[in-house]
């Protein structure tokens, strides 16, 4: 068995960010897959738009019903720097012994800078790419370009069917005023509604 890293910004957290959890934990055989929100979303042009404390709340209302699912806020610290490569040794020093698998969406590794590779490749048992946007092989194969073989051996594609939902899409359309019902898992959105988040 083994630990799912599942990183993110989680701005919100979404029907597909479930499913590509699950079915990620049971393609590799994982015991546990942690939802590890950013403080920083590094990754993005665009600051976050709800605040680490919404974005963690509204994570445990989602993976409620999972036990296989936990949430860890280690990458919300004040002294989080938002970089993977600088997340994984605090988490392997939180779970001693386990092995991680990170999960990662296509689209995220394709269209990110992703720093330091190399490192977060070396602290991990595997690497999961799930098929997310319009990301073609091609474009995966060069974001890996340039990988030692026993590195890129960790590099796992899963096939999994595409999920349609994105955060993008959601904060579109609760910025017009449009429903995200069933793009979210319910307790998100009747969180979502009480706290007029993404207005």
């Amino acid at each position: 068995m083994g630990l799912g890293i599942f990183g993110g910004a989680f701005d919100p957290v979404h029907n597909g960010h479930l499913f590509v959890a699950e079915a990620v934990r049971e393609a590799c055989g994982l015991s546990r897959v942690l939802f590890v929100p950013t403080r920083t979303g590094r990754h993005r042009q665009a600051p976050l738009s709800a605040a680490p404390a919404a974005r963690a709340d509204m994570i445990r209302l989602a993976i409620a019903a999972n036990t296989t699912f936990a949430l860890d806020e280690t990458d919300l610290a004040d002294a989080a720097t938002g970089f993977t490569a600088d997340l994984l040794p605090r988490l392997a020093e939180r779970y001693p012994g386990e092995e991680l698998t990170f999960i990662v969406g296509g689209d995220s590794l394709v269209h990110s800078r992703w720093e330091r590779l190399d490192a977060i490749l070396d602290r991990l048992a595997a690497f999961v790419i799930a098929p997310r946007g319009e990301v073609t092989q091609t474009e995966l194969d060069a974001a890996l370009e340039g990988l030692a073989p026993n590195r890129r051996a960790k590099v796992r594609y899963l096939d999994l069917p595409l999920v349609a939902e994105s955060a993008t899409l959601i904060r579109a359309r609760l910025a017009e005023r449009k429903s995200v019902r069933y793009l979210v898992p319910e307790p998100v959105y009747r969180y979502i509604e009480e706290n007029g988040l993404y207005r």
